[in-house]
């Protein structure tokens, strides 16, 4: 089941961090309220984290049971080579921190479990190694609870997402929280089992919108829950990132996912539907091609202004990003699927 209006979303979550990660002196950071909205958006990422849990569902709900090397293979194809490519880009102007250490907790996955070194190396791989133990889980849920249609899970989900926002809003607000850049910071915004709740939550949305998917013209709910969640990231002094966006993520997924009113028209068209299909790409190597991109302005160009640097930064990303998928993550994503692993 495919839902071409709900791909392009993922390129507008990108390039709400792919701004938050920006200077902060840029024009978008001087305007009243517009600034509160990105410097929160790195939320984007739970709305990646809960899609995902819905897209997982959505893809595989009509399997009785997912085979586990098939899936962990066309999970490493999609997400690995892309991954080591953000890593080779990182590498050409950031290679004095470089270190075998962070090189293996990088490549294998683990840097986000050791609090202090998730941002090692490319650092928006943080959300790469909490997905690779979304994907290591998945088909063992899918295969003794969602396809058994086993309502525990309902319950276990629900109690984890609630002791999560508890837990995330109360640290944040304890002597333990040390503020940004510090051990306890990254622990509670990068931890694995403080997201899971995010993919866990996915995953009931997708069982639901399967269950009751009746497509109707929602434009105007989808508008008001867009509206309240900027309003929510301007007024509201919690802790988004571990997953009580989801209030709204939800609703907005499955109405945007429902909807056959003039919002689908748009997001279905086919360049904005690309430009979704190219956000891995885009999220992945914001940072280094932005560091290549300063190292040349800056170096030959003679460009240091803010603004001007933006602007030439996200063509240059599109640019990138577009060649990236169509002769990188494409071809080795099909070439990888083709390996069969036998155990005899």
């Amino acid at each position: 089941m495919k839902i071409p209006q709900i791909t392009f979303t993922r390129f507008v979550a990108a390039m709400a961090i792919v701004i938050s990660h920006f200077k902060k002196d840029l024009f978008l950071y001087k305007i009243n309220y517009i600034s509160d909205i990105f410097l929160k958006a790195n939320v984007g990422v739970s709305y990646f984290f809960i899609l995902s849990g819905f897209i997982m569902i959505v893809a595989y709900h009509r399997k009785a049971k997912i085979d586990y090397l098939d899936f962990y293979r066309n999970r490493f194809a999609r997400i690995y080579p892309l991954y080591v490519v953000g890593l080779l880009l990182f590498l050409v102007t950031k290679y004095s921190g470089f270190s075998f250490y962070k090189l293996f907790l990088y490549l294998f996955g683990i840097q986000s479990w050791i609090p202090g070194e998730a941002l090692v190396l490319n650092f928006p791989g943080w959300s790469i190694s909490v997905e690779f133990l979304f994907y290591l889980i998945f088909p063992l849920l899918y295969n003794y609870f969602y396809s058994k249609g086993n309502k525990s899970i309902w319950v276990i989900t629900i109690l984890i997402w609630i002791t999560t926002q508890v837990f995330s809003n109360l640290y944040v607000n304890s002597s333990m929280f040390k503020g940004p850049h510090t051990v306890s910071y990254e622990f509670v915004h990068y931890f694995p089992l403080l997201h899971i709740n995010e993919f866990l939550m996915g995953n009931l949305a997708g069982l639901f919108f399967i269950k009751n998917f009746r497509e109707k013209n929602y434009d105007v709910i989808i508008s008001l829950i867009f509206m309240a969640i900027l309003l929510s990231l301007i007024f509201v002094p919690l802790n988004f990132h571990n997953g009580l966006m989801a209030v709204f993520f939800i609703p907005l997924i499955y109405f945007i996912s429902s909807n056959n009113g003039v919002l689908t028209t748009i997001f279905s068209f086919k360049p904005l539907e690309y430009l979704g299909e190219i956000s891995y790409a885009i999220y992945i190597v914001h940072i280094p091609v932005l560091y290549i991109l300063r190292l040349v302005l800056w170096d030959y160009f003679q460009i240091y202004e803010s603004n001007d640097v933006f602007w030439i930064y996200i063509v240059s990303l599109l640019i990138c990003s577009t060649l990236f998928y169509q002769f990188i993550e494409n071809p080795l994503r099909d070439y990888l699927k083709k390996f069969k692993v036998k155990i005899t």
